[in-house]
């Protein structure tokens, strides 16, 4: 955690829907586009910059729910994730014409337990990982269970003489109370694991800091 200083600064932004300069859209393109595995910062967050860019005038959830796939593949190609992109929009539009006010509403009523049931965890593509990246722009305090994640987190177990945890919402939990026992909050610890890791010759908190502020 001393490797990543201005980490608390960005987990802030994102616990109060705030990323993307608190553009809702921009966060479930993100999302949607993250799904698949690319690198985040070398190939997903260029794209979705490209479509904000591109597509100004999809300003709000309600319009992104309504826009032609077809059209919108001219920046990311992946049929499926503009589909669970519009999917998600539109299930979120229907629970508060405020866009924010609308993802915070779904996420403070999401259950972990319960995702796969949840109208969100239904969305054909949405996995768990997905799920809780949503709940955490939506301002709730947990962790994605991204193999990063658990690579790292479960690195941390075993060092400690303890047993690596597999099952995703045991992970979670497990993951949550680490966190809280050394006192930081689990957004914190789940982002931690992505910009400690090497890229090229640099850490990506050190090679990606100034992009983090805007994102």
């Amino acid at each position: 955690m001393s490797k990543v200083p201005g980490l608390k600064e960005h987990c802030d932004r994102c616990l109060r829907t705030e990323r993307w300069g608190g553009s809702v859209v921009l966060m479930v393109v993100d999302a949607a586009f993250t799904s698949i595995g690319l690198n985040y910062f070398t190939a997903v967050v260029p794209k979705v910059i490209e479509f904000k860019e591109r597509f100004s005038e999809i300003k709000r959830l309600s319009d992104l729910a309504h826009c032609d796939v077809e059209k919108l593949r001219s920046v990311w190609k992946n049929r499926r994730s503009w589909e669970m992109a519009k999917n998600i929009a539109f299930y979120l539009s229907t629970l508060d014409e405020d866009d924010r006010r609308a993802i915070r509403r779904w996420a403070s009523s999401s259950k972990l337990e319960s995702w796969r049931d949840d109208p969100i965890g239904r969305i054909k593509g949405v996995g768990i990982v997905t799920f809780q990246y949503l709940r955490m722009m939506g301002g709730i305090d947990t962790v994605m269970p991204d193999k990063i994640v658990k690579r790292v987190i479960n690195g941390i177990l075993r060092e400690a003489g303890m047993e690596p945890v597999e099952d995703d919402i045991e992970f979670i939990r497990k993951a949550e109370n680490i966190a809280i026992s050394c006192g930081y909050r689990p957004i914190e610890l789940c982002w931690m694991t992505w910009l400690v890791q090497q890229e090229g010759k640099k850490m990506r908190m050190e090679k990606y800091s100034d992009l983090l502020q805007n994102i």
